[in-house]
């Protein structure tokens, strides 16, 4: 007769234990808020007429702690790719941008905004905190 290990109920309660602990940690975590909170809000027309201006609005913000913000405003149509249009003053706090525009051709416009948060008014090297949605506008 061969003599195998006794697993008892001691060493089946501490690994249910252990797993029941990691299950309570996760749960707790998961529940927590984060640290930094971001939000953006980008608004433009739908449709448009070719050769008629219209506006495209966008304003946003992150409580990062020791960050001032800037928000632009970035276009990409007709092959052209991402290019900035406008961009706000250096604020702390929610920034603000709008940027007019107008096309002289139909086609799709996409836009979006784009949050920098810089160390001081004259940082060279911004961090990018945050980037909208993609906003479309059909020009016709």
């Amino acid at each position: 007769m061969t003599r195998t290990k006794k697993t008892g109920y001691t060493a089946r309660g501490g690994r249910l234990a252990v797993i029941g602990a990691l299950g309570l940690a996760a749960v707790t975590l998961a529940a927590v808020p984060a640290f930094a909170k971001g939000s953006m809000e980008i608004t433009a027309p739908h449709t448009a007429k070719v050769g008629k201006a219209f506006t495209v609005k966008a304003d946003g913000g992150d409580d990062s702690a020791g960050y001032l913000h800037q928000l632009c405003l970035e276009e990409n149509g007709f092959g052209e790719g991402w290019h900035q249009e406008t961009c706000s003053a250096v604020v702390k706090g929610d920034a603000r941008t709008a940027a007019k525009g107008a096309s002289a051709r139909s086609g799709s416009l996409k836009f979006r905004a784009v949050l920098y948060g810089l160390a001081s008014r004259h940082d060279q090297h911004p961090k990018r905190l945050h980037v909208s949605k993609v906003v479309t506008v059909r020009v016709r």
